[in-house]
């Protein structure tokens, strides 16, 4: 220890004793500890009915594309591509393409060739969202019964496609930061609202997103409690894996029963029979409307 002088030493001890609450305990050490707080918050509405007991789970490799294919393309796809699924943009204010094919009679065709659907939504974004491409958000304030609203609107056009009850809809959420907890709270009471509605009217409830935004914080809502959740998850993650094991936030007891769509390419163009195609590219092994 280095030396002191008498009056460096009186000053160190007036130190010591400021710093000293009178118990003999540092104010500092007897402060309480920091409580963390959760990203997400348990939300619990109710949901009289559930999910509807019709379930058409299926497993197998599926693609979506931005618009519903010609049927002379899915015809040459369903005899020479590996595909036996393939996602459709039913609904939604914020598709990223028009359908001028999409039609209960397209709908009637595909299924005689043998395809299942993957039906998507594409309404409201997180509020945190890049607003570039699709400007409507969610009002935090308002965001489960602007879910049950988007989910009104999914049914009617599941039912003039002539894709019935019991069918799942999935609800697209599009990859947003992380920065802000009120964001992904918004995206998950959101979502709750979305399946609760669906469950009402007799759908099944499906939440695409990025593992690292939108599944993560549905992973985080789960383990709170939060409910009801929806009955599958379709998330993005572009590893090049065709499986549904999951990873990071999405573990093995999460949606563990049948639950699960990975799309784990997107953006490749592929030709079967001289038809060419740009999609993503998807595993599944859960429910798909038939």
């Amino acid at each position: 220890m280095r030396y002191l002088r008498p009056a460096a030493l009186l000053a160190a001890s007036l130190v010591l004793l400021l710093a000293i609450d009178g118990t003999g305990v540092s104010a500092e050490a007897s402060a309480p500890a920091a409580v963390a707080v959760p990203r997400i918050r348990a939300l619990t509405l109710p949901d009289r009915i559930g999910p509807p007991r019709i379930r058409d789970d299926w497993s197998g490799p599926a693609f979506d594309s931005c618009s519903a294919p010609a049927p002379e393309t899915l015809r040459a796809w369903r005899a020479a591509s590996p595909y036996g699924a393939v996602g459709i943009y039913v609904s939604g204010s914020q598709r990223g393409c028009t359908q001028p094919r999409l039609s209960a009679d397209w709908v009637r065709q595909a299924r005689a060739m043998g395809w299942r659907f993957l039906p998507v939504h594409v309404g409201l974004q997180a509020p945190c969202a890049d607003p570039s491409r699709k400007p409507k958000r969610i009002d935090p304030a308002r965001a489960a019964e602007q879910g049950r609203d988007e989910a009104d609107e999914a049914v009617h056009a599941m039912r003039s496609l002539g894709l019935g009850k019991g069918s799942p809809v999935y609800l697209d959420i599009e990859a947003y930061p992380m920065r802000e907890a009120a964001c992904g709270q918004a995206v998950v009471d959101f979502t709750l609202g979305w399946t609760q509605a669906l469950h009402s009217a007799g759908y099944r409830s499906g939440f695409y997103s990025s593992l690292e935004s939108g599944v993560s914080d549905l992973a985080a809502a789960a383990r709170a409690g939060s409910s009801p959740l929806p009955d599958a998850l379709w998330y993005a993650r572009w590893d090049d894996q065709a499986d549904t094991a999951g990873s990071g936030p999405l573990t093995p007891d999460l949606w563990p029963f049948h639950q699960r769509v990975h799309q784990y390419r997107g953006n490749a163009q592929e030709t079967y029979a001289g038809e060419t195609l740009a999609i993503d590219r998807n595993h599944v092994d859960g429910p798909t409307a038939g």
